[in-house]
């Protein structure tokens, strides 16, 4: 666990999650799925903004705190750092695909 109790609100959000797919009317579960699945996207753009932001502000500092440590800081990869610094977002079929260079 983390000195903050982090650990602990992870746990709770997993367990209520395990509740829910426990429900066993199928219809009941699929329905209290959705309310999770709606609750969810109200908050994705908060948190990936605010995840964003906290590692651009690692960056920032002086002198710059590395990309490894960013990333064992917050716990997500460093291919995860790496496209929030670079502005990417979203799955890599959605991205610009580079120019073909010209011959």
């Amino acid at each position: 666990m983390d000195g903050d109790g982090t650990s602990k609100e992870v746990t709770r959000v997993s367990d209520a999650l395990d509740e829910v797919d426990r429900i066993s009317d199928r219809e009941e579960r699929v329905r209290a799925r959705n309310r999770v699945l709606a609750l969810q996207a109200q908050r994705v753009q908060t948190w990936h903004a605010d995840r964003r932001e906290l590692v651009l502000e690692l960056r920032a500092e002086k002198p710059p705190v590395p990309i490894r440590k960013i990333a064992a800081r917050l716990e997500m990869s460093v291919g995860v750092v790496q496209d929030i610094l670079r502005g990417h977002s979203g799955s890599w079929a959605t991205r610009k695909k580079r120019a073909e260079p010209e011959e």
